[in-house]
C-alpha cells in the first residue's frame, strides 16, 4: 500500500500534523514508515537532525522519491522494497524504535498511472498490482469461478449486486477477454438504475485491489510484526481509509488494550493480556480545512496505541478475520 494522497500532482500526506503531534519526533528517535509512498511522513520526521527513519514500500516505483532522502540524509534514512508484513525481516539490532507508522491509503500517482489499472478510468488490461504480487486483477477476472468472484466482491467491496455482477462476468468472458472498459460496462449494466454518490465501479474495483494485493493478510501480519518490532513504550499509529481496514485496526487496538466486561451468567475465562495502552477510543479525523484542501482525506481515521507488554498472543486476532484471509487464499479454477 502507498502512504499518501496526491491531488493534482501536489503532495498531501493525510493527517500529517496530527500524526507528528502524537509521535513527538522533536525529541529524537528512530521511526519506521511502513508505507513510504512519496515520503511525506518520512520527510517531516527527518527535519529533526536527531531522528532516523527506516521506510518500507512494496511499490518499487516509489524509489524515485526515496533516493532523494537516501542522498540527503545518508545514515539517517534507509529504504526497503518490502511489504510491511515483512517488517521483521529488517535488521534492527542497534535501533530502539520510537514509533511504527502505517498510512493505508494509496496515492493518486498509482490511480492516475493507467498502466497500473487501479482506476475504473483506466484503459486496456486490468492490473492493480502494488508490487511483489502473485497475480493481477486481469488473471482474477479471467480465471476465477462465479462463486469466488461473488465472495470477493461481497466481502471485500460490500457490493450489494455481487452475485449478478459475477454472473455477467462469467457470461461475458465466454465470448471475449474482459479489459477495464468491459468490466466497467458490465457493472454499469447491472447498476444502471441504482443511484449512488460513488461511481458504480468503486466497490468492485476496491474488492479486486484488496484481493490482488492480499491487503487483509498484509494488514493483520503487518500489525503483529510492528508489535514485535516495538520496544515497550513504543507507539503504533495507523491511518485507515475504508471500513474494512479500520475494523481490523480497531479490533487489534481495543481487544488487546482493555479488559472485557464479565457477566455472572458466563463462566469465568482467562482474560487477554493487556498489550497496549489505548489513549483515546475515538479515532482522529481530518479537519474541515484539510478536507477542503484534499477531499480524498475525508474518509481517513488515525488510531494509535502504546505498547506496554512483550508477552502477547494474537491467535484470537488472526481467527477473528480468518473468513477474510481464507477468501484471499482462493485459487483459480482454470
Amino acid at each position: 500500500m502507498n502512504a499518501t494522497i496526491n491531488l493534482e500532482k501536489k503532495h498531501f500526506p493525510v493527517l500529517l500534523n496530527e500524526l507528528i503531534s502524537i509521535i513527538s519526533p522533536l525529541y529524537g528517535g528512530s521511526f519506521i514508515d511502513c508505507t513510504f509512498g512519496q515520503g511525506g511522513y518520512s520527510k517531516k520526521i527527518l527535519e529533526n537532525k536527531n531522528n532516523k527513519v527506516i521506510a518500507l514500500d512494496r511499490d518499487k516505483d516509489v524509489y524515485l522519491y526515496a533516493k532523494e532522502l537516501v542522498k540527503n540524509y545518508k545514515e539517517k534514512f534507509k529504504f526497503y522494497n518490502l511489504k510491511f508484513s515483512q517488517i521483521n525481516n529488517i535488521n534492527l539490532e542497534n535501533e530502539k524504535i520510537k514509533a511504527v507508522i502505517f498510512d493505508l491509503g494509496y496515492s493518486m500517482n498509482q490511480i492516475k498511472n493507467f498502466n497500473r489499472g487501479f482506476s475504473f478510468e483506466s484503459k486496456g488490461k486490468l492490473n492493480m498490482k502494488m508490487g511483489i504480487n502473485e497475480f493481477s486483477s486481469h488473471e482474477v477476472i479471467l480465471n476465477m469461478s462465479e462463486i469466488n468472484l461473488y465472495k470477493i466482491f461481497k466481502f471485500f467491496g460490500e457490493e450489494k449486486y455481487s452475485k449478478i455482477i459475477a454472473r455477467k462476468i462469467i457470461k461475458t468472458r465466454n465470448t471475449k477477454t474482459i479489459n477495464t472498459e468491459d468490466l466497467v460496462k458490465i457493472i454499469d449494466s447491472v447498476k444502471k438504475f441504482k443511484y449512488s454518490k460513488k461511481n458504480n465501479s468503486t466497490k468492485v474495483f476496491q474488492a479486486l485491489r484488496i484481493f490482488v494485493n492480499k491487503e487483509v493478510s498484509e494488514l493483520i501480519y503487518g500489525l503483529i510484526g510492528a508489535f514485535n518490532t516495538l520496544p515497550i513504550g513504543g507507539m503504533l499509529a495507523v491511518v485507515t481509509f475504508h471500513s474494512l481496514e479500520d475494523r481490523i485496526v480497531k479490533f487489534f487496538f481495543k481487544n488487546y488494550s482493555e479488559s472485557k466486561n464479565s457477566s455472572r451468567y458466563i463462566p469465568e475465562k482467562k482474560e487477554n493480556v493487556k498489550c497496549f495502552k489505548l489513549s483515546q477510543k475515538k479515532p482522529i479525523i481530518p479537519s474541515f480545512e484539510e478536507i477542503e484542501k484534499n477531499p480524498p482525506s475525508r474518509s481517513a481515521k488515525l488510531r494509535y496505541v502504546i505498547k506496554v507488554n512483550d508477552q502477547c498472543n494474537f491467535d484470537e486476532f488472526i481467527n477473528k478475520f480468518k473468513h477474510l484471509t481464507d477468501i484471499e487464499d482462493l485459487k483459480f479454477d482454470k
